[in-house]
């Protein structure tokens, strides 16, 4: 019960399990101040809402600039804000180029194939991948380039 209280305010299974514990151990260091004459489980009830309660209040908030570049673990990236209008010829746009990327990523040799989607599609870091592979750091970001360089050639090729 103590769990689904407090993964019904953060809604996150890792963050839900660490308030239950945080709340066992506040729990504890305040057993002096519990109140017998009420239940002993509401009053840990209480702990871990507002121990949940009070992770959302400080959780940060990610706020960026949208005229500056944004730094990301591959270099900088800028950033452009959507347009939310429903546009059904945009919505079938994107679409069929989903389609083309997909269709082009799969015909890439298996190795290359492999590393794309380690890296952009599961977002594994190199190491990671290297490990998984159990190949060298340098292989897997010269497999990575090789397959974003048939990648912009077949994609050019569809007018991307």
């Amino acid at each position: 019960a103590i769990f689904h209280i407090a993964f019904k305010i953060v809604r996150d299974k890792e963050e839900a399990r660490d308030l239950v514990q945080e709340t066992f151990i506040k729990a504890f260091s305040s057993l002096k101040s519990y109140n017998p004459d009420y239940r002993f489980t509401t009053w840990l009830y209480k702990i871990v809402a507002n121990s949940s309660i009070d992770h959302i209040r400080k959780r940060r908030i990610n706020v960026f600039s949208l005229d500056q570049p944004m730094s990301t673990k591959d270099g900088e990236v800028n950033v452009e804000v959507a347009d939310m209008s429903y546009n059904p010829e945009k919505d079938l746009t994107t679409k069929q180029n989903q389609l083309s990327i997909t269709k082009a990523i799969d015909s890439l040799p298996e190795k290359y194939k492999q590393v794309i989607v380690m890296r952009h599609h599961e977002d594994k870091s190199y190491e990671d991948i290297a490990k998984i592979l159990a190949v060298p750091v340098g292989t897997v970001k010269a497999r990575i380039f090789r397959a974003r360089e048939l990648l912009k050639k077949k994609l050019k090729s569809l007018r991307y």
